[in-house]
């Protein structure tokens, strides 16, 4: 000790303790938040295979994209260029054309809604019809509060809040469904998935044209976050 100040040197085994150990926390932590939306799914009904198979098929499905539509504009621009007219000069200007398309993600819009699909059928051979009422008054609800907090940007293309379109679906849900059991929770899943595609991505179709981006993806970038919570909190009430 030298001025009050201790050093302290670790041995060759105890650094490599510290690297096993940081790699355990990098590994095991994506496989806990895995097996606690497996956990979110199984009591929505699903069987844990069914569930983590789900999850992985999201997840992966993110990153696949299928085109449905393309958006073509005409946009005037002023080049550099310049040309003299009766000996003044003035700029050049060129017409130039860019394509948007218009796709599905796989993850985000595809699967969520065949898995909406599905738990309604199940859900109206328990409940009845009269979760169709309710589920619709759930969706209505949602798309509308998340388009009105849905935010459009040039060259990044629209950004669905992540956690407001879910904990509407939740209160809604809750509310309609008069308390927590399967049928709050499947409208708040399907209210809330369904929601946010409608709201977020399909009310403004109409202004993606405005949008200096190549491509726009229904349930992709700036939306499947959105859409993956919604999947996952339902779990809470059901």
């Amino acid at each position: 000790m030298s001025d009050g100040v201790r050093f302290f040197s670790a041995g060759p085994l105890s650094l490599f303790m510290i690297i096993i150990l940081v790699g355990l926390v990098i590994i095991l932590i994506p496989l806990l938040i895995l097996g606690m939306i497996g956990a979110a799914f199984t009591r929505l009904g699903f069987s844990w295979i069914s569930a983590l198979t789900v999850v992985l098929l999201m997840l992966i499905g993110s990153f696949v994209n299928f085109p449905v539509y393309r958006i073509r504009r005409d946009v005037i621009r002023v080049s550099q260029d310049q040309a003299s007219v009766f000996g003044v000069c003035v700029p050049c200007t060129s017409a130039q054309v860019w394509d948007t398309i218009i796709s599905l993600n796989l993850g985000g819009a595809v699967i969520p809604v065949c898995i909406c699909l599905y738990m309604i059928y199940h859900a109206l051979l328990i409940t009845g019809t009269s979760l169709v009422f309710t589920v619709c008054a759930g969706i209505t609800v949602v798309s509308i509060i998340t388009y009105a907090s849905t935010r459009l940007m040039n060259c990044a293309g629209i950004q669905v809040p992540l956690l407001i379109p879910g904990l509407t679906a939740l209160l809604v849900s809750l509310l309609l469904a008069g308390g927590t059991g399967l049928a709050a929770a499947v409208t708040a899943f399907v209210s809330g998935t369904t929601g946010v595609l409608l709201g977020g991505n399909i009310a403004n179709l109409y202004r993606i044209k405005d949008l200096e981006v190549s491509e726009v993806s229904f349930g992709g970038a700036g939306t499947f976050g959105s859409v993956f919570i919604c999947c996952i909190l339902p779990a809470l009430i059901a």
